[in-house]
């Protein structure tokens, strides 16, 4: 990709994040979004591989529909109550209407057809960028028009889609579509929560794009895309392999690492709120997702699992990790003790 081209997108990229974030107008926070859209295609799409393309192309007509129904809702929410902020968002339809748009750019279930798709057909740092970056600008206008939605809606939304984040990874070889589902499935944890605590939704958020960018740093460099290579990679860089296999017990959310405390902090609210059902649910359904980021950690260590193909192993080589790998992996680690500091800022 020429390097101009590749500046000129990232530029756009970073510009129509802050347009939306920062916004308080919906026409403002609608024109970040369609920044945010016509940056990311070329870099989606940059290999020129079909299979790129077509993700490509399904990106860009969900993320069009996912914006006309935004604007739509906006428009009906200034045609009767004459309000344009963003925050001011009353009328039913419209609140409706928001929530699908939002549920289409994030990829909450039933909306989440496309995502597994799209990141299959990028490369690993343009898939950090859609499951990290790209999801920001949605999640911040869900934060700011929360007190307006259906909890119902919501509820059910979120509970599915952590349901189907966990069975759908459980069948995958390829890294990507299991992080993709893994995505899905978080963001039904901070689905369920936005309600009652909208800032709990936000340090979620941070946390689970800590994490993540730790790992598709890692996968970039020792350059795996699938179980099968996975299995293998150890060799390449075996201190490496072993911090992935923390780094995704972390993404789990086993204790004592940074993983769990967004959901410590979600359960312990929902017990507040008298939702002991609501917390019961979703912290089983995270047992089919702890299960595949177990399948992970096993194919990244030495041990390999049992197989009929052979797989020819890399020789080990002395290539260095760089410092930003290095500060993802140790902060995605070892963040818990941070959590009375955070609990303060609830």
């Amino acid at each position: 990709m020429n390097p101009q081209a590749k500046l000129i997108s990232s530029i756009s990229l970073f510009m129509g994040t802050i347009i939306t974030i920062s916004s308080n107008h919906w026409m403002m926070a609608w024109t970040g979004l369609e920044i945010n859209t016509l940056a990311i295609l070329p870099l989606i799409s940059k290999s020129h591989h079909p299979r790129a393309v077509e993700a490509a192309t399904k990106y860009f007509l969900v993320q069009a529909t996912a914006s006309t129904l935004l604007l739509f809702s906006s428009t009906i929410n200034a045609w009767h109550t004459g309000q344009w902020d963003i925050t001011q968002l009353t009328h039913p339809t419209a609140c409706m209407l928001l929530t699908v748009a939002i549920s289409m750019k994030l990829g909450l279930v039933p909306f989440h057809f496309w995502f597994p798709e799209v990141l299959q057909g990028a490369s690993l740092l343009t898939s950090l960028l859609l499951a990290t970056i790209m999801k920001l600008p949605p999640t911040t206008l869900l934060f700011l028009t929360s007190p307006s939605l259906n909890p119902t809606l919501l509820s059910t939304m979120a509970i599915a889609s952590t349901a189907l984040g966990g069975w759908m990874g459980l069948n995958q070889t390829q890294i990507r579509k299991i992080l993709a589902f893994s995505s899905i499935s978080h963001l039904g944890w901070m689905t369920i929560i936005l309600i009652h605590n909208p800032k709990l939704t936000l340090i979620t958020f941070y946390l689970y794009s800590l994490t993540t960018a730790a790992i598709f740093s890692i996968l970039n460099t020792t350059n795996t895309l699938k179980l099968s290579t996975m299995m293998t990679s150890w060799t390449k860089i075996p201190s490496l392999t072993a911090v992935l296999m923390v780094v995704l017990l972390s993404l789990a959310g086993l204790p004592p690492l940074t993983g769990f405390l967004p959901k410590w902090l979600i359960i312990q609210e929902l017990t507040k709120q008298e939702l002991t059902v609501i917390a019961t649910m979703i912290a089983l359904l995270s047992l089919l997702g702890l299960f595949f980021y177990l399948r992970l950690a096993y194919c990244a260590t030495i041990t390999l699992p049992p197989n009929s193909t052979n797989h020819m192993k890399q020789w080990q080589i002395n290539k260095s990790v760089d410092m930003p790998t290095t500060t993802l992996t140790t902060l995605s680690i070892m963040l818990l003790p941070l959590s009375p500091m955070i609990l303060t800022t609830l």
